[in-house]
């Protein structure tokens, strides 16, 4: 299973949350329908068939509202889930429970969601050798959440920001004048530690950039003939990542070109959210 991250990570996205939707006066609903000392016992249960991530969030918001709630995992982030399946059981203050269910269920379906999509393009090119992996383009503030529901999905994660990593791009290049200038100053001016990545949109670039040692190439919507020809004339010198417009159709013929690494934006921008409901138990 997927490590799972620290709370001190997620308790701020689920304070945020929460403040959002209480407002300046809480649940009103709940305030005026339930009684103060009320207790609730749910369970939160997928109502279609995926891949769970995310339950920590759920449990984070429930227990923000009533620290003494009890809160068990049934099933643990990165399972295949079936229809119908009970992921965990909460047992709290009912107006505490109320008011945190739509954010726990909010960012649970969201992440699972992540990870269902994952695993869909993960099952697509098994046994090619290559390897899935998002991007940076995350919901803002939700990044380490949904990178890691890429990881319970089967995928891995690119960059996290712009300080992890040197990945060159067309409007560095631009800037800079040439692809061989550009990598030319990040090789120079990078630590041991820091990989150079640059972004090639042809054939044409590809050269003039592997002179100069990067890390990895970028093959930013290349053609399958073209991919296949990039592989042949890398022959080995640098890691291969194929990106741009890569869908659930087309990421098979695009792993069997022999690319290393298949970068997927839809995995965070694109992913539909799985439908997990909390009902009483």
């Amino acid at each position: 299973m997927t490590e799972p991250l620290a709370d001190f990570l997620i308790t701020p996205i689920v304070r945020a949350a929460l403040a959002e939707d209480l407002g300046r006066a809480g649940d009103v609903t709940s305030q005026i329908c339930v009684p103060a000392q009320a207790r609730l016992s749910c369970v939160f249960a997928a109502r279609q068939a995926g891949v769970v991530a995310g339950l920590a969030c759920a449990r984070l918001a429930i227990t923000e509202l009533d620290p003494s709630a009890d809160f068990r995992v049934i099933v643990e982030d990165g399972t295949r889930i079936k229809a119908g399946e009970k992921l965990a059981w909460v047992d709290a203050n009912a107006r505490a429970l109320l008011g945190a269910e739509r954010i726990g269920l909010n960012l649970l379906g969201h992440l699972s969601g992540v990870a269902t999509l994952t695993r869909a393009y993960v099952e697509a090119i098994d046994g090619t050798g290559a390897t899935i992996v998002d991007t940076r383009k995350t919901t803002p503030g939700l990044r380490a959440l949904e990178k890691y529901a890429v990881r319970c999905g089967g995928g891995a994660n690119h960059r996290f920001g712009l300080d992890d990593a040197i990945l060159i791009k067309d409007n560095h290049i631009a800037a800079c004048g040439s692809v061989a200038e550009a990598v030319r100053r990040a090789k120079d001016a990078a630590g041991h530690l820091m990989k150079v990545e640059v972004e090639i949109d042809g054939l044409g670039q590809l050269e003039e950039a592997l002179q100069h040692g990067p890390d990895v190439l970028m093959l930013d919507n290349f053609s399958l003939d073209d991919l296949v020809e990039a592989v042949r004339r890398n022959a080995g010198r640098a890691v291969l990542e194929a990106s741009g417009g890569v869908t659930l159709e087309s990421v098979r013929a695009i792993a069997q070109t022999g690319v290393d690494v298949i970068s997927v934006g839809a995995l965070t921008h694109s992913a539909r959210v799985l439908d997990i409901g909390l009902d009483a138990a």
